[in-house]
């Protein structure tokens, strides 16, 4: 085979669904492992469902994702415009659906709406709605009357509707589809524009795309696609259609689900390397099930003929476990800049922040868990002293307000609240009563935090908190414990 040609052609109807992104990085990657080119292509001619700013969404997802295209809208390959609107204004689809009306191979279509809906058929045990060729055994005459009447029109294929299609699928192999339940496709719509299906037949041969990656629901298609390439005489494509992707309900993953897209994810404190390989994995893994791959590693291991023909469950509990081993390996400055937002909007105090967002680092899987983590250092909360007693501590409220009471007049002496200088101090204290570290230090951080949990430990608390903060937290302490 020539070089290895993959496309991303979506509709600028909206946000990315992760679907989607799926058929981009899958294709990308299709590309990549071998060393061929990945293009852009929009499919802007469906105008009912344009979204305005959609295209720039596609744009922005692709760059984050770093699933960069060689040839695009911006980028031209000698195959343009890779824009379907701009296409369809050279006329190049009439052009190509005329020459197949010219071999019989296709036709127009002046039947109204209504009679289009009063038409079934009855295939095996199911009815389905297929065209019943009416137009078909129109004569060249009352078709070009019709025309110079500007009755409007649509241009149909001319499939059989006896035997059967067959196709082979990378992922599904063959498959073989009856033609009675095939219908004649309209290639152009009564507006003049080419349907989607006829498009992407004509693009893809057009710019020289060698395997077609796209979801399980164009299986079904995929027979009126082949019929239109052998009816132009052109190679067909390899295809690489996609298992579905559902819900942890297993029910399709829905639009509404709140986290079906792209941005989606990123608003939900997600970041792009985790979103990448966690959709990487939905219908694919590695041979060696190491789970947390970059691009460039996808990019080696990736092979689309061990796709899984079963549904993909997107399972958001793996997802955030995930992204936390992606927080743990990222650069300390990259992680702060990222979680900095986070952090101005749960603490208002003027505290240390980088040292802050050094401490969750480890302890979260989404960026907004900063938030439970970290706001007991703007305000305590309110909490019951029971949270005192720890068993392996073996301490209690009792015991922990004595404690408190014994250290605070050293830390009212200690001049250095460096978490060095305090652990010292509080390791002298307790060595010296012949006390475990943790039954000092377990008291000391439930009364600066209120919590069961800390992003640190007590001493690195109170370097942040400062002197006079931590001595006022204590000292309330051992009044609620009174």
């Amino acid at each position: 085979m020539s070089e290895v040609r993959t496309r991303f052609a979506p509709s600028p109807t909206g946000r990315m669904h992760v679907g989607n992104l799926r058929t981009a990085l899958y294709a990308y990657l299709i590309a990549k492992h071998e060393n061929g080119r990945f293009l852009l292509r929009i499919e802007d001619t469906d105008q009912e469902r344009y979204v305005d700013g959609a295209v720039d969404i596609i744009y922005r997802t692709l760059e984050k994702t770093g699933l960069i295209h060689d040839e695009g809208p911006d980028k031209d390959g000698g195959c343009g415009p890779y824009v379907q609107s701009e296409r369809q204004a050279s006329g190049i689809y009439l052009k190509y659906a005329k020459q197949l009306v010219k071999e019989k191979k296709a036709y127009y279509c002046f039947c109204t709406k209504e009679r289009l809906e009063g038409l079934t058929k009855k295939v095996g045990d199911k009815e389905i709605n297929v065209y019943d060729k009416h137009c078909l055994s129109l004569s060249e005459e009352e078709v070009q009357e019709k025309l110079d009447a500007n009755v409007p029109y649509v241009i149909r294929q001319n499939n059989p509707d006896t035997g059967t299609t067959s196709f082979h699928d990378e992922i599904y192999g063959d498959i073989s589809v009856d033609n009675a339940e095939l219908d004649d496709m309209i290639l152009i719509k009564s507006d003049g524009y080419p349907t989607y299906n006829f498009a992407n037949v004509v693009d893809d041969h057009l710019m020289g795309i060698t395997h077609v990656v796209r979801g399980n629901e164009y299986l079904s298609s995929t027979p009126k696609y082949n019929r239109l390439y052998e009816a132009f005489g052109w190679d067909i494509p390899v295809y690489v259609h996609c298992p579905l992707i559902t819900d942890e309900e297993h029910k399709k993953l829905s639009k509404r689900c709140g986290h079906s897209s792209y941005e989606d994810l990123i608003e939900a404190g997600f970041v792009s390397e985790a979103v990448v390989n966690f959709v990487a994995l939905l219908g694919w893994s590695p041979e060696d099930n190491n789970e947390i791959m970059s691009l460039d590693e996808l990019i080696a291991k990736f092979d689309y003929t061990k796709m899984s023909k079963s549904p993909a469950v997107f399972d958001y509990t793996k997802l955030k476990w995930m992204n936390g081993e992606y927080l743990k390996a990222m650069d300390p400055d990259r992680f702060y800049e990222m979680a900095l937002p986070y952090l101005k909007e749960t603490i208002t105090k003027d505290y240390d922040l980088k040292k802050i967002a050094a401490m969750v680092k480890t302890r979260i899987e989404v960026f907004p868990d900063i938030k439970d983590h970290v706001d007991f250092f703007e305000q305590v909360p309110e909490y019951d002293i029971s949270m005192y007693t720890h068993k392996k501590m073996k301490t209690d409220p009792v015991s922990s307000l004595q404690l408190l009471t014994d250290v605070l007049p050293l830390l009212e002496e200690c001049g250095d609240y460096s978490n060095d200088s305090l652990f010292a101090v509080l390791s002298h204290f307790a060595a010296k009563h012949e006390y475990k570290t943790g039954f000092v230090m377990w008291p000391l951080r439930t009364a600066l935090s209120g919590k069961q949990t800390t992003p640190g430990g007590a001493t690195e608390l109170m370097e942040i908190l400062g002197k006079d903060e931590s001595l006022s937290r204590i000292r309330a302490a051992i009044e609620k414990l009174k």
